[in-house]
C-alpha cells in the first residue's frame, strides 16, 4: 500500500496517515480511530494497521489519525468528526472503525456528524465515557451497517452495553476467544473488518 502523512483540517493539531492501494484509485475509505491517547494509543496501533492492510489489499483506503491534545473525549470526538468530514470530501463512501476508546469515538462521531458514515465497525469499544459521551446510546441512533467485536476474556473495556446496542439494531456481533488486546488475532480481525467494509461500502 501507499502511505502519505497529512494534517486533518480543523481547530486542533490532528496528524494522520492515509493508506491507499498501490494499483487502483479507491472510491471508498475507512477512518480508523486509535485507542486512548493517555494510555499510548496512536495511529500506529497494531489493530488499526492490520485493518488498514486488509482494507487496502481489497481496494479500500484507510485514514489512521492521532488525536489532538487531550480534551476528556470531547475534542477527540471532534477530531474523529473532522477526519470523517475530510474523507467525505474526497471519497464517495466512508466507513468508521475504532478500537477501545477509539471504538467509542467512532460511534460518537458517526452518530453526530453530517453526513454520517455509511458503515461502522467497532473493536472492544468503551461503552460510555461521560453522561453526554455515551457510545452505546449513540449506536441506537445509527441506521447504517454496524459491526462489533468483543473478546470473551476482555475485562478492560466496558464493552457489554455497546455490544447489546449493536444486537438491538441488528448489527453483526463477532465473538473472539481473546482479551482486550486480541494478541494473535490481529490478522483475523483485519480480515473480518475488511470483508465487512467491502460488503458495506464496495471498493
Amino acid at each position: 500500500m501507499d502511505s502519505t502523512d497529512l494534517l486533518v483540517p480543523g481547530g486542533r493539531d490532528v496528524r494522520a496517515t492515509l493508506d491507499e492501494p498501490e494499483d487502483t484509485d479507491p472510491t471508498a475509505i475507512v477512518v480508523a480511530c486509535p485507542p486512548h491517547p493517555q494510555h499510548g494509543g496512536h495511529r500506529g496501533d497494531q489493530r488499526l494497521v492490520a485493518a488498514s492492510e486488509a482494507l487496502t489489499a481489497q481496494g479500500v483506503a484507510c485514514l489512521r489519525f492521532d488525536y489532538g491534545d487531550w480534551d476528556e473525549g470531547y475534542g477527540e470526538r471532534e477530531d474523529a468528526r473532522n477526519a470523517v468530514r475530510w474523507a467525505r470530501d474526497r471519497y464517495d463512501r466512508v466507513g468508521a472503525f475504532g478500537f477501545s476508546f477509539g471504538g467509542a469515538m467512532a460511534a460518537l462521531a458517526s452518530a453526530s456528524v453530517d453526513p454520517r458514515p455509511d458503515a461502522v465497525s467497532l473493536l472492544a469499544p468503551a461503552s460510555r465515557l461521560a453522561d453526554d459521551l455515551d457510545a452505546a446510546e449513540a449506536l441506537g441512533d445509527l441506521d447504517v451497517p454496524v459491526q462489533v467485536f468483543y473478546g470473551t476474556r476482555d475485562d478492560t473495556a466496558d464493552w457489554e452495553p455497546a455490544v447489546e446496542a449493536v444486537r438491538d439494531i441488528g448489527g453483526e456481533v463477532v465473538e473472539l476467544e481473546a482479551d482486550h488486546f486480541f494478541i494473535g488475532r490481529h490478522d483475523r480481525i483485519g480480515e473480518r473488518v475488511g470483508a465487512f467494509f467491502v460488503d458495506s461500502l464496495g471498493r
